[in-house]
């Protein structure tokens, strides 16, 4: 059975990882894909996505977009409407980390962290509500981080923007349920992807694995299961929640 046949999803930062991995499986339960990616680094990965979500015979397009842009994110999602003339699920994906302890870190690397991380969720939320509201249904899946929850020394611009989108999903949750429109988070734990390879590979690897009673790192395809539910009607009763995808990292 296929739970979003025939839906409409924006994923945003999905050329690669995590991203990817939730636009591959949305497509695999039917979904239209409309994705983002903001670097000309990221161009040829973000092609190949495309053709492999075509593959899957949905409809999909990659757009070049800045997620933390609010006029950016203004045209995307209007692009979006025209070319697929609905959206049904947004996935605000989209993240980056520029650790540092607090006595290092700069302005620049605080404010570029909030941008994409925090910022990019309020841009495309106010964006997708709209339509939305106009059909009186939608699911909003905002990715938090088990770090939102736990906080992490080195960390404390990443924790504050994960944190913050739990914040705002749960407000938005409030603002919009009546409508019948949803919104979770999902915190992930350690996932095996390009931004937490050096935790794996590392001299403390075994520290961080100790503390996860599941005894290993997540993948990514486990982080799209978890937004699979939340984005389909097998999550119809369930908004405003923040869904820790950790291996037990929180208890």
């Amino acid at each position: 059975m296929k739970l979003l046949e025939g839906k409409t999803s924006i994923v945003t930062g999905a050329a690669r990882g995590i991203g990817a991995a939730i636009a591959l499986k949305l497509a695999e339960h039917g979904s239209n894909i409309a994705f983002s990616y903001v670097s000309d680094s990221s161009a040829e990965k973000a092609s190949a996505l495309e053709a492999e979500l075509k593959a899957l015979g949905v409809q999909a397009k990659a757009y070049k977009s800045n997620a933390g842009n609010f006029a950016e994110s203004e045209t995307f999602v209007n692009d979006v409407l025209k070319e697929f003339g609905a959206i049904d699920v947004c996935i605000n994906n989209a993240g980056i980390s520029k650790d540092n302890l607090l006595l290092r870190m700069t302005e620049q690397q605080w404010d570029d962290v909030m941008d994409i991380n925090l910022k990019s969720v309020f841009n495309m939320t106010k964006q997708v509500i709209r339509p939305m509201m106009k059909a009186k249904a939608g699911s909003i899946v905002n990715m938090s981080s088990i770090i939102g929850i736990r906080g992490n020394a080195g960390q404390s611009s990443y924790a504050a923007s994960k944190a913050g989108i739990i914040g705002f999903t749960k407000s938005v949750a409030l603002e919009l349920g009546s409508r019948n429109i949803r919104c979770n988070a999902i915190a992930p734990g350690f996932v095996e992807t390009d931004m937490t390879h050096y935790l794996k590979e590392g001299a403390g690897a075994d520290e961080f694995l100790k503390k996860i009673p599941l005894a290993r790192f997540g993948k990514a395809e486990e982080i799209a299961n978890t937004t699979l539910f939340l984005a389909s009607d097998m999550s119809s009763y369930i908004t405003g929640q923040v869904l820790s995808t950790c291996g037990g990292l929180n208890i």
